[in-house]
């Protein structure tokens, strides 16, 4: 496999460590969008690793400068939580083993002013680098990198060919899959990064069968 230069050397951070810091950052800003709109309350667990030392490698900072929009060399980040206190926003942090999961694993419960919530689990794989494990109640592998599709749907034969034909039709390149489901015959759910963008033309069209749930985009962060 060939490394680019980002993989080797990180990403420009604020930090002691880009697992502790730079992607806490990231976890925290994709669970500010997988939310859509501004919290005001946020409850993270950490677990394995990051539940023994986030205090002292500023994962908790990190992790709400993420839920303000931060980026990960943002200076402000050292004093993220004073700026999410000015800003109204509630935070608490609990420490939990959760089974199976990665040792640098954050789950993150945001709240807004509509009492609209959103659960997001990430786990920080090195070098800035994260991959997104669960939204709400569904099992995802996502990196964040790319514009992401979610397609809850009927685990029933032929929904793979039916969401891969609606893309080709409409010029959009898959460039990683991933399919996963509660049991057969029970509810799978496919996760699709794409190159570029895509509109919401594509969601419409793939939303016409009735054996899909939901497709939500998710963007690159």
């Amino acid at each position: 496999m060939m490394l680019q230069v980002f993989d080797i050397i990180g990403p420009v951070m604020i930090g002691p460590s880009s697992s502790h810091t730079a992607g806490a950052v990231r976890i925290g800003k994709y669970a500010r969008s997988i939310l859509g709109s501004e919290p005001v309350s946020a409850h993270i667990c950490f677990s394995g690793s990051f539940a023994k030392t986030y205090k002292g490698h500023g994962t908790d900072k990190a992790i709400i400068a993420g839920i303000l929009g931060m980026e990960t060399d943002d200076p402000r980040i050292r004093i993220s939580m004073d700026i999410a206190k000015e800003k109204g926003l509630e935070f608490t942090f609990e420490e939990r083993d959760i089974d199976g999961a990665h040792p640098n694993t954050a789950e993150i419960t945001l709240t807004d002013y509509a009492g609209k919530t959103a659960l997001v689990q990430g786990c920080s794989i090195g070098g800035g680098n994260i991959i997104i494990t669960k939204i709400n109640d569904t099992v995802v592998s996502i990196n964040g990198k790319s514009d992401t599709l979610v397609i809850p749907h009927q685990d029933i034969p032929g929904m793979i060919a039916v969401v891969t034909k609606i893309l080709a039709e409409k010029g959009v390149n898959v460039h990683g899959f991933s399919l996963c489901r509660d049991h057969k015959g029970g509810t799978a759910v496919m996760t699709i990064e794409i190159d570029g963008d895509i509109n919401e033309s594509v969601t419409g069209a793939i939303l016409e069968n009735p054996h899909i749930f939901s497709c939500t985009i998710l963007k690159a962060i």
